[in-house]
């Protein structure tokens, strides 16, 4: 049984959705970020941790790389051109739409006000919006890769969640259906509940 190690509504959702898509049976512990339970394991204090074999795993998108790699489900085989396609969208999800979002949330309310800088959002609003619509164009359904469900579905998803949740635009009506599709999923409202559970 794989440990969780994590808060709710945060990147510890990807986890408990990809091991309920999984099937794999898990046990939550609930901790904040830069709590013992976490520093134990995070050297920067950060969320997720997953716990598998005695060792800890850090970061949401090296634990789910690490979930489809080890049951050989919603990945293409490394070493493959297929492969390399799925890490590039994952990249893409992290580098083009996690990490502006996260600097906008960052300058809204986390970091000290002295080190907030004003106009970010604006700009970071703008940046979002051309960078949903590469993805867009890239988009070929039902799932981001094609026919299959793989890991950057479940970035994606939540990536663009977020987004929506913060006033961050997505026009594409088919990343719009998209993420209502993947939020329908029975294991997605499983890692709900779950979320509910661990509030």
């Amino acid at each position: 049984m794989y440990t969780v190690i994590g808060a709710s509504r945060n990147r510890t959702f990807r986890v408990i959705w990809m091991l309920e898509e999984l099937g794999e049976p898990y046990e939550r512990v609930r901790a904040k970020q830069h709590t013992p339970e976490i520093l134990q394991h995070s050297r920067l204090g950060k969320m997720p941790v997953l716990l598998d074999q005695g060792e800890a795993i850090t970061d949401s998108a090296a634990i789910l790389t690490y979930l489809a790699d080890r049951h050989g489900k919603m990945t293409a085989e490394a070493g493959t051109i297929a492969r390399a396609k799925q890490d590039a969208l994952t990249f893409h999800v992290l580098d083009d739409l996690e990490s502006i979002i996260w600097t906008a949330t960052r300058h809204g309310f986390i970091l000290p006000e002295e080190r907030r800088v004003a106009g970010v959002k604006d700009t970071a609003k703008w940046e979002w919006a051309r960078n949903a619509k590469a993805v867009a164009e890239r988009f070929r359904g039902p799932f981001v890769m094609g026919d299959e469900m793989t890991v950057p579905d479940i970035l994606l998803t939540h990536t663009l969640t977020w987004g929506m949740g913060a006033k961050f635009a997505v026009e594409s009506e088919a990343l719009q259906d998209y993420v209502k599709r993947m939020q329908a999923r029975p294991a997605f409202q499983r890692a709900v509940e779950s979320e509910k559970e661990a509030a």
